[in-house]
Protein backbone atom coordinates (compact mmCIF):
# COMPACT_ATOMS: atom_id res chain seq x y z
CA UNK A 1 0.00 0.00 0.00
CA UNK A 2 2.83 2.04 0.68
CA UNK A 3 4.78 1.50 -2.67
CA UNK A 4 1.37 2.98 -4.28
CA UNK A 5 0.82 5.79 -2.88
CA UNK A 6 4.70 6.88 -2.98
CA UNK A 7 4.40 5.65 -6.59
CA UNK A 8 1.48 7.96 -7.22
CA UNK A 9 2.86 11.07 -5.63
CA UNK A 10 6.23 10.63 -7.84
CA UNK A 11 4.19 10.48 -11.10
CA UNK A 12 1.67 13.63 -10.02
CA UNK A 13 4.87 15.70 -9.25
CA UNK A 14 7.23 14.43 -12.67
CA UNK A 15 3.14 15.23 -14.71
CA UNK A 16 3.77 18.66 -12.94
CA UNK A 17 7.59 19.37 -13.71
CA UNK A 18 6.69 18.46 -17.24
CA UNK A 19 3.50 20.70 -18.00
CA UNK A 20 5.41 23.69 -16.51
CA UNK A 21 8.63 22.84 -18.79
CA UNK A 22 6.64 22.38 -22.25
CA UNK A 23 4.19 25.63 -21.07
CA UNK A 24 7.65 27.80 -20.32
CA UNK A 25 8.65 26.65 -24.22
CA UNK A 26 5.65 27.89 -25.55
CA UNK A 27 5.40 30.43 -24.22
CA UNK A 28 8.64 32.07 -25.47
CA UNK A 29 8.09 34.72 -28.55
CA UNK A 30 10.02 37.03 -30.59
CA UNK A 31 11.82 34.22 -32.62
CA UNK A 32 11.39 34.20 -36.68
CA UNK A 33 10.27 31.08 -37.81
CA UNK A 34 12.68 28.45 -40.14
CA UNK A 35 10.28 29.30 -43.28
CA UNK A 36 10.45 32.95 -42.84
CA UNK A 37 13.91 32.65 -42.71
CA UNK A 38 14.66 30.66 -45.59
CA UNK A 39 12.13 32.86 -47.33
CA UNK A 40 13.85 36.06 -46.62
CA UNK A 41 17.32 34.18 -47.12
CA UNK A 42 15.96 33.06 -51.16
CA UNK A 43 14.49 36.59 -51.70
CA UNK A 44 18.20 38.11 -50.98
CA UNK A 45 20.10 35.04 -53.18
CA UNK A 46 17.13 35.69 -56.35
CA UNK A 47 18.89 39.45 -57.18
CA UNK A 48 21.78 39.40 -58.91
CA UNK A 49 24.96 41.55 -58.76
CA UNK A 50 24.12 42.49 -62.14
CA UNK A 51 21.23 43.70 -62.22
CA UNK A 52 19.85 46.92 -61.64
CA UNK A 53 17.08 47.46 -58.97
CA UNK A 54 15.21 50.63 -58.09
CA UNK A 55 16.16 51.75 -54.20
CA UNK A 56 13.28 51.66 -52.56
CA UNK A 57 13.07 52.60 -48.75
CA UNK A 58 11.69 50.48 -47.04
CA UNK A 59 13.06 50.64 -43.86
CA UNK A 60 11.35 54.45 -43.14
CA UNK A 61 7.91 52.55 -44.25
CA UNK A 62 8.83 49.46 -41.54
CA UNK A 63 9.72 51.96 -39.01
CA UNK A 64 6.54 53.77 -39.89
CA UNK A 65 4.07 50.71 -39.23
CA UNK A 66 6.25 49.81 -36.33
CA UNK A 67 5.53 53.59 -34.69
CA UNK A 68 1.79 52.91 -35.30
CA UNK A 69 1.46 49.64 -33.40
CA UNK A 70 3.25 50.55 -30.70
CA UNK A 71 1.54 53.80 -30.00
CA UNK A 72 -1.61 51.63 -30.38
CA UNK A 73 -0.27 49.72 -27.95
CA UNK A 74 0.60 51.94 -25.31
CA UNK A 75 4.06 51.72 -25.76
CA UNK A 76 6.46 54.84 -26.25
CA UNK A 77 7.58 55.93 -29.77
CA UNK A 78 11.00 55.54 -30.82
CA UNK A 79 12.85 58.68 -31.41
CA UNK A 80 14.57 58.78 -34.54
CA UNK A 81 17.26 61.43 -36.17
CA UNK A 82 16.61 62.00 -39.55
CA UNK A 83 20.23 60.92 -40.90
CA UNK A 84 20.41 58.35 -37.52
CA UNK A 85 19.41 54.71 -36.89
CA UNK A 86 16.11 54.14 -34.80
CA UNK A 87 17.19 53.33 -30.97
CA UNK A 88 14.52 50.23 -30.38
CA UNK A 89 12.93 51.00 -27.04
CA UNK A 90 10.74 47.58 -25.91
CA UNK A 91 7.19 48.12 -24.37
CA UNK A 92 6.54 48.02 -20.38
CA UNK A 93 5.25 44.42 -19.98
CA UNK A 94 2.45 45.81 -17.55
CA UNK A 95 1.63 48.56 -20.25
CA UNK A 96 1.07 45.22 -22.42
CA UNK A 97 -0.85 43.23 -20.13
CA UNK A 98 -0.93 39.57 -21.02
CA UNK A 99 -0.68 38.61 -23.99
CA UNK A 100 -3.32 35.76 -25.99
CA UNK A 101 -0.77 33.37 -26.11
CA UNK A 102 0.32 33.94 -22.44
CA UNK A 103 -3.44 33.51 -21.27
CA UNK A 104 -4.09 30.56 -23.31
CA UNK A 105 -1.28 28.57 -21.85
CA UNK A 106 -2.49 29.86 -18.36
CA UNK A 107 -5.48 28.71 -18.89
CA UNK A 108 -4.54 25.21 -20.02
CA UNK A 109 -1.64 24.52 -17.41
CA UNK A 110 -4.13 25.36 -14.76
CA UNK A 111 -6.89 23.53 -15.73
CA UNK A 112 -4.29 20.44 -16.12
CA UNK A 113 -2.96 21.24 -12.23
CA UNK A 114 -6.48 21.38 -11.30
CA UNK A 115 -7.52 17.55 -13.07
CA UNK A 116 -4.10 15.82 -11.99
CA UNK A 117 -4.62 17.19 -8.06
CA UNK A 118 -8.13 16.24 -8.00
CA UNK A 119 -7.41 12.73 -9.46
CA UNK A 120 -4.25 12.52 -7.16
CA UNK A 121 -6.32 13.44 -3.76
CA UNK A 122 -9.25 11.12 -5.14
CA UNK A 123 -6.60 8.20 -5.35
CA UNK A 124 -4.92 8.77 -1.92
CA UNK A 125 -8.31 8.93 -0.40
CA UNK A 126 -9.56 5.86 -2.38
CA UNK A 127 -6.14 4.11 -1.15
CA UNK A 128 -5.47 4.97 2.04
CA UNK A 129 -6.57 2.78 5.11
CA UNK A 130 -9.82 3.59 6.86
CA UNK A 131 -9.15 4.60 10.71
CA UNK A 132 -12.21 3.23 12.10
CA UNK A 133 -15.82 3.81 11.99
CA UNK A 134 -16.10 0.48 9.46
CA UNK A 135 -14.63 -2.29 8.22
CA UNK A 136 -11.14 -2.39 9.36
CA UNK A 137 -11.54 -0.92 12.81
CA UNK A 138 -13.44 -1.17 15.92
CA UNK A 139 -17.07 -1.37 14.92
CA UNK A 140 -19.92 -0.97 17.53
CA UNK A 141 -22.23 -3.74 16.04
CA UNK A 142 -25.14 -3.24 18.51
CA UNK A 143 -26.84 -3.37 22.30
CA UNK A 144 -26.63 -6.41 24.42
CA UNK A 145 -29.91 -6.91 24.30
CA UNK A 146 -30.00 -6.14 20.18
CA UNK A 147 -27.64 -9.68 20.44
CA UNK A 148 -29.61 -10.86 22.75
CA UNK A 149 -32.80 -10.76 21.44
CA UNK A 150 -31.43 -12.36 18.55
CA UNK A 151 -29.78 -14.92 19.96
CA UNK A 152 -33.30 -15.90 22.01
CA UNK A 153 -34.55 -17.05 18.23
CA UNK A 154 -31.67 -19.69 18.72
CA UNK A 155 -29.68 -17.62 15.64
CA UNK A 156 -27.24 -15.21 15.34
CA UNK A 157 -26.91 -11.79 15.38
CA UNK A 158 -25.36 -10.44 12.18
CA UNK A 159 -23.88 -7.22 11.55
CA UNK A 160 -23.23 -6.05 7.78
CA UNK A 161 -20.71 -3.22 8.53
CA UNK A 162 -18.30 -5.20 10.61
CA UNK A 163 -18.98 -8.78 8.30
CA UNK A 164 -19.69 -10.30 11.60
CA UNK A 165 -22.11 -13.40 13.63
CA UNK A 166 -22.12 -12.48 17.41
CA UNK A 167 -23.19 -16.37 18.79
CA UNK A 168 -23.28 -17.22 22.26
CA UNK A 169 -20.68 -19.37 23.92
CA UNK A 170 -21.86 -21.65 26.96
CA UNK A 171 -20.08 -20.67 30.60
CA UNK A 172 -19.92 -24.32 31.14
CA UNK A 173 -17.59 -24.99 28.54
CA UNK A 174 -14.75 -21.89 29.47
CA UNK A 175 -12.28 -24.20 30.44
CA UNK A 176 -11.91 -26.09 27.25
CA UNK A 177 -12.02 -22.50 25.10
CA UNK A 178 -9.37 -21.53 27.83
CA UNK A 179 -7.00 -24.43 26.56
CA UNK A 180 -7.69 -23.42 22.90
CA UNK A 181 -7.90 -19.64 22.53
CA UNK A 182 -5.42 -19.13 25.63
CA UNK A 183 -2.97 -17.52 22.51
CA UNK A 184 -5.68 -15.05 21.39
CA UNK A 185 -7.16 -13.01 24.49
CA UNK A 186 -9.36 -10.24 22.58
CA UNK A 187 -11.52 -13.54 21.26
CA UNK A 188 -11.28 -15.38 25.08
CA UNK A 189 -12.46 -12.25 26.95
CA UNK A 190 -15.21 -12.37 24.24
CA UNK A 191 -16.03 -15.69 25.58
CA UNK A 192 -16.12 -15.02 29.27
CA UNK A 193 -18.45 -12.50 28.22
CA UNK A 194 -20.66 -15.14 26.55
CA UNK A 195 -20.04 -14.39 22.76
CA UNK A 196 -18.16 -15.07 20.27
CA UNK A 197 -17.22 -12.71 17.11
CA UNK A 198 -17.06 -14.83 13.87
CA UNK A 199 -16.11 -13.61 10.45
CA UNK A 200 -18.92 -14.03 7.79
CA UNK A 201 -15.91 -15.75 5.39
CA UNK A 202 -15.03 -19.52 4.54
CA UNK A 203 -11.64 -20.35 5.25
CA UNK A 204 -11.76 -22.47 1.86
CA UNK A 205 -12.12 -19.93 -0.48
CA UNK A 206 -13.90 -17.08 0.37
CA UNK A 207 -17.60 -17.39 0.16
CA UNK A 208 -19.77 -16.17 2.39
CA UNK A 209 -21.16 -18.67 5.07
CA UNK A 210 -24.73 -18.63 5.54
CA UNK A 211 -26.47 -19.79 9.35
CA UNK A 212 -28.78 -22.98 8.89
CA UNK A 213 -31.62 -22.69 11.08
CA UNK A 214 -32.45 -26.42 10.93
CA UNK A 215 -29.37 -27.99 11.53
CA UNK A 216 -27.99 -24.95 13.65
CA UNK A 217 -24.65 -24.99 12.21
CA UNK A 218 -23.24 -22.52 9.53
CA UNK A 219 -23.01 -24.26 6.26
CA UNK A 220 -20.94 -23.20 3.56
CA UNK A 221 -22.93 -23.15 0.33
CA UNK A 222 -20.14 -23.26 -2.34
CA UNK A 223 -18.14 -26.26 -1.38
CA UNK A 224 -20.25 -28.02 1.67
CA UNK A 225 -18.00 -27.11 4.33
CA UNK A 226 -20.12 -26.99 7.53
CA UNK A 227 -18.83 -25.85 11.39
CA UNK A 228 -20.76 -25.98 14.72
CA UNK A 229 -22.48 -22.99 16.28
CA UNK A 230 -19.07 -21.58 17.26
CA UNK A 231 -17.61 -21.90 14.64
CA UNK A 232 -15.75 -25.34 14.99
CA UNK A 233 -15.22 -26.94 11.54
CA UNK A 234 -17.38 -30.13 11.28
CA UNK A 235 -17.16 -31.04 7.70
CA UNK A 236 -16.02 -30.40 4.23
CA UNK A 237 -12.84 -29.10 2.39
CA UNK A 238 -11.71 -26.28 4.50
CA UNK A 239 -8.48 -25.90 6.39
CA UNK A 240 -9.82 -24.71 9.67
CA UNK A 241 -12.72 -23.44 11.81
CA UNK A 242 -14.07 -19.81 11.24
CA UNK A 243 -12.29 -17.06 11.54
CA UNK A 244 -12.95 -14.47 14.35
CA UNK A 245 -12.24 -11.25 15.60
CA UNK A 246 -12.02 -9.58 18.85
CA UNK A 247 -14.72 -8.01 20.52
CA UNK A 248 -15.61 -6.57 24.22
CA UNK A 249 -18.36 -5.70 25.85
CA UNK A 250 -18.21 -1.88 26.66
CA UNK A 251 -21.13 -1.02 29.15
CA UNK A 252 -24.31 -1.82 26.97
CA UNK A 253 -22.46 -1.48 23.97
CA UNK A 254 -20.80 -4.80 21.51
CA UNK A 255 -17.52 -3.76 20.04
CA UNK A 256 -15.79 -6.33 17.71
CA UNK A 257 -12.49 -4.96 16.64
CA UNK A 258 -12.16 -5.81 12.80
CA UNK A 259 -8.69 -4.33 12.02
CA UNK A 260 -7.26 -8.14 12.94
CA UNK A 261 -8.50 -11.57 11.54
CA UNK A 262 -7.84 -14.42 14.18
CA UNK A 263 -7.48 -17.90 11.98
CA UNK A 264 -10.05 -20.15 13.27
CA UNK A 265 -9.44 -23.03 15.61
CA UNK A 266 -7.76 -26.08 13.76
CA UNK A 267 -9.65 -29.18 12.68
CA UNK A 268 -10.71 -31.73 15.61
CA UNK A 269 -11.48 -28.59 17.61
CA UNK A 270 -14.71 -29.13 19.65
CA UNK A 271 -15.15 -27.09 22.70
CA UNK A 272 -18.78 -27.48 22.72
CA UNK A 273 -19.56 -30.44 21.88
CA UNK A 274 -22.10 -29.05 19.61
CA UNK A 275 -23.81 -32.00 17.19
CA UNK A 276 -26.56 -31.23 14.74
CA UNK A 277 -29.68 -30.08 15.84
CA UNK A 278 -31.98 -31.03 12.51
CA UNK A 279 -31.63 -31.42 9.04
CA UNK A 280 -28.36 -30.01 6.85
CA UNK A 281 -29.16 -27.49 4.32
CA UNK A 282 -26.11 -28.01 2.54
Amino acid sequence: MAFIIVGIVVVLGGALVFLLATGRRRATTGRLSRETRARDAGASAATSPGTEVEPVDESAAARARADEARAAAGGTVATRKSAGVARYEPIDPEELGVTRRQFFNRGVLTGLALGVGGFGAAALAFLWPPTGGGFGGKVNVGSVSDVEAALAKKEPFYNAAAKVYIVPYPEEDLAKARAVYGDTPSVLTGMEDGFVALYQKCPHLGCRVPWCQTSQWFECPCHGSKYNRVGEKRGGPAPRGMDRFGMEVAGNAVLVDTAVVVPGPPIGTDTTGQGQEGAACV
